[in-house]
């Protein structure tokens, strides 16, 4: 899992253990525990059945090493996959490795599919880094978040304790101007980034005026993006955010941004096809 200061959340072990113990309930594996001898011992591999980037080598580990199985890897995360690779090799308790083939297969496909779509976004970005966003599963954001990693995109905040993100219903609610905002925030939290959001060039003007570390580009079109990176001018870094997919993503990377968000890397990526075959 990744480790951020402050960061709340379950353990890596917690996560398969709750993940394994959701498939096996309380009586285990009730068909290989009826019909397979305890003593019997099995080979798998792990195999790509479709082009991708692969993740989830940890979470995949721990789901091995809690059911009895050994593993050993013939691939690290962030690898470019073709169908039919290996990427790894299980050996163990014929039951332990049927006990942990779903959940590990579950996790390894959902979290390639996240690198295999956020590789897709660094590719049409080229230099502008492509972040991601707290739109991720609950329970799951570290691993998500690794998985972005693995597929060449930069984690923004790890959560709402990590940076300063202030928005119009954060006016709203307080009763405060952007600027008031601001000095109240830096006053309380000196060390934390400031992220100002902004979707017009007023918008912008009044970010800069605050003294914002970051300014977010809230759907803004191409042409938009591009003149407030003219007016800011290198004074704060700019985020393109707003319903990203690749032909926008090339747009606003296009117009000069430093930074695009996407919260369809985790919370829309399709699983990448992984199996077991166990060899007979």
């Amino acid at each position: 899992m990744a480790v951020t200061a402050g960061v709340a959340g379950p353990s890596l072990a917690e996560v398969v253990r709750a993940a394994l113990a959701e498939d096996l309930g309380d009586r285990g594996d009730v068909t290989s525990n009826t019909l397979i001898p305890a003593d019997l011992r099995a080979e798998g591999r792990l195999v790509s059945r479709a082009a991708g980037v692969f993740a989830g080598r940890a979470a995949a580990a721990e789901a091995a090493r809690q059911c009895g199985i050994s593993v050993d890897w013939r691939v690290a995360d962030g690898t470019s996959l073709v169908p039919g690779a290996v990427i790894a090799e299980l050996i163990g308790p014929a039951r332990g490795l049927l006990a942990c083939e779903r959940t590990l297969l579950n996790l390894v496909g959902h979290l390639s599919g996240i690198a295999t779509t956020t590789r897709s976004f660094v590719e049409v970005c080229g230099s502008c880094a492509v972040l991601d966003t707290r739109k991720t599963t609950p329970g799951l954001r570290a691993l998500e978040k690794a998985a972005v990693v693995a597929g060449g995109g930069v984690n923004h905040r790890f959560g709402l304790y990590d940076r300063v993100l202030v928005k119009d219903n954060h006016l709203a609610l307080a009763g405060a101007g952007l600027v008031d905002a601001v000095r109240r925030v830096r006053t309380r939290w000196p060390e934390i980034l400031v992220e100002v959001e902004a979707d017009d060039m007023d918008g912008v003007r009044l970010a800069l005026a605050a003294g914002a570390d970051w300014i977010l580009l809230d759907n803004m079109d191409g042409p938009q993006m591009a003149a407030a990176v003219v007016e800011i001018a290198g004074r704060a870094r700019t985020e393109g955010s707003g319903r990203m997919d690749l032909g926008r993503a090339a747009v606003a990377a296009a117009s000069g941004v430093d930074a695009i968000s996407v919260g369809a890397l985790t919370h829309s990526a399709p699983v990448l096809d992984i199996g077991l075959d166990i060899d007979l």
